[in-house]
């Protein structure tokens, strides 16, 4: 019987159903498979890579453009994860792991934990190229890991995962809260420095359109950076976001994780959730947006 090689990893994307949409979640652990991608895969990644890299000259955090460079990504091909991880794991300890697609909340936190970032393995299709709404190689690799570079956002993101596997053993409140924590600054974050509000969230940098609009466009609020009432705050998964919040460094995100949750869960639990587009009075306010084309349900 002849040796088979390691088989080809699945592209798992969300179910499309008539009640609607269901999410697929995968859970292993799967080879990168680089020498699958086709033409089309890599020129996909070139024309992301140069549109997203042009855009975000003057609007993304220098922090993040400066660990994107010094990560060596290939511009005019599809980077493979070991030769990333030869330049991320001397420099903070993290490592790149090939995934199918989405994974259970669970094996996230415990990845992260642990060092260990999940990156989807394909990438979108050429008619895809500007939305997809499950995370792709683009949205993994160009967003989210350059910054991992960083020493402290580094360490934010795996106190992260600590609290998020405790989250999970506390209860699905607990777990909400710690998602729109994730959501408004891993996710959706912006961050204030010397030249101005600039953008750090992986959500914003792999987004052409949200690139634009987090920070020219007058329909969004834009506040400033409170832990509990970020974590009673609804956010959109369908549209741009109705408010950003703005943190000062990234030593302020690391020093939000170090308390221990659990108080703060039990108070959130018996405080309503605040809509997405909502401006309070105790909010310090770079902008109050006009609310111009905000859809008036919808909320997650």
């Amino acid at each position: 019987m002849s040796a088979q090689g390691p088989a080809q990893p699945r592209r798992v994307e969300n179910l499309h159903t008539d009640k609607g949409k269901v999410p697929v979640y995968a859970t292993g652990v799967v080879d990168q498979a680089w020498d699958s991608y086709t033409a089309d895969d890599h020129a996909t990644w070139a024309t992301l890579y140069a549109r997203q890299r042009e855009l975000l000259v003057g609007r993304a955090s220098d922090e993040f453009l400066r660990a994107q460079d010094a990560m060596g990504m290939t511009p005019d091909r599809i980077p493979k994860y070991d030769d990333l991880n030869a330049v991320l794991e001397p420099a903070t300890g993290w490592r790149l792991i090939g995934v199918e697609g989405l994974l259970p909340e669970l094996d996230f936190f415990e990845h992260l934990a642990n060092r260990r970032f999940p990156v989807t393995w394909w990438i979108r299709r050429p008619d895809q190229i500007d939305y997809i709404e499950e995370p792709d190689l683009f949205h993994d690799l160009f967003g989210h890991v350059p910054l991992l570079m960083n020493p402290v956002f580094a360490d934010y993101m795996a106190a992260y995962g600590r609290g998020g596997v405790k989250a999970h053993g506390i209860g699905a409140d607990a777990l909400q809260n710690l998602t729109r924590l994730y959501w408004y600054t891993v996710e959706f974050g912006l961050i204030r420095e010397a030249e101005g509000l600039r953008i750090y969230g992986s959500g914003i940098v792999s987004s052409s359109g949200e690139s634009v609009h987090s920070l020219e466009s007058a329909a969004p609020n834009r506040v400033g950076f409170d832990l509990e009432r970020i974590m009673r705050t609804r956010y959109r998964i369908d549209t741009y976001q109705k408010t950003y919040f703005v943190i000062d460094s990234f030593e302020q995100l690391m020093a939000a994780t170090e308390p221990d949750f659990t108080p703060i869960y039990a108070r959130l639990a018996e405080q309503p959730s605040i809509p997405a587009g909502t401006v309070l009075e105790s909010d310090t306010v770079f902008q109050r947006g006009t609310g111009e084309g905000w859809a008036t349900d919808g909320d997650v």
